[in-house]
């Protein structure tokens, strides 16, 4: 749950230094000279998509009409061995809210963490 919160907080300050959500976990990742394609605003680990027995996966929503930049995005983390390596699926999107589930991957439906 804390590399959610790190992941919404880092899209958060993504989006106001750069004017759109990151197009993947690896433009969020570490760089001596951060940018748009690498911003250092999360771990190598975190930045490639597992950490701490669990794969995350992020989707940027892009508006088909726009730019070409992701205006929201989802992410999901789940184990990397369920039952072993974590209990729980969990879902955030830009609302910051992070919802789980015990036995399938959570979404948007899923009830959110208190």
């Amino acid at each position: 749950m804390r590399s959610l919160r790190a992941l919404n907080k880092s899209a958060s300050v993504y989006s106001t230094t750069y004017g759109a959500y990151p197009s993947s976990l690896g433009a969020l990742g570490p760089s001596s000279s951060p940018s748009s394609t690498a911003a250092n605003l999360i771990d190598s680990a975190l930045a490639n998509g597992t950490k701490s027995g669990y794969v995350f996966v992020y989707y940027g929503i892009f508006d088909p009409a726009g730019k070409g930049e992701a205006e929201r995005y989802i992410i999901t983390a789940s184990p990397v061995t369920p039952r072993t390596t974590g209990m729980r699926y969990f879902f955030t999107d830009q609302s910051g809210t992070i919802r789980t589930e015990s036995n399938r991957v959570a979404t948007s439906e899923s009830p959110p963490i208190d």
